[in-house]
């Protein structure tokens, strides 16, 4: 058990000498930067004027509908990249079941297309 925690030891150093150099860091940007903030530099910026509304307001559904949707296609091309790797190893098997896989989310994308999902007025 003792030579198992002997070889976590170089991990532990390193992230002791990791948040050790982190707070030294922040505290040397305090002490050598200059703190003077004015009511420019506090307020928000948004888009070179001022903000015209409160910053808790409603977003419409179709941003969430959107960002769902981009999930779900970004998973699919994270999924892509191992398949590709392995494609050699796994053979036949594998390669038609990841064209199953890309085929019902194929048929999904036709069917939010169609719905208009991806629309925005």
């Amino acid at each position: 058990m003792d030579s198992l925690l002997r070889e976590y030891l170089p991990i532990l150093i390193f992230i002791g000498v990791a948040v050790a150099l982190a707070t030294v860091i922040v505290l040397a940007s305090f002490l050598v930067a200059r703190q003077n903030p004015d009511s420019e530099k506090l307020s928000p910026y948004e888009c070179g004027f001022e903000p015209f509304a409160d910053a808790r307001s409603k977003f419409d559904v179709r941003f969430y509908l959107v960002s769902i949707l981009f999930i779900i296609f970004d998973l699919e091309v994270a999924f892509l990249f191992p398949w590709a790797v392995s494609l050699g190893s796994i053979g036949l098997f594998g390669f038609w079941s990841m064209i199953v896989f890309l085929a019902v989310l194929t048929v999904g994308f036709i069917y939010e297309w169609k719905k208009g999902a991806l629309e925005w007025e």
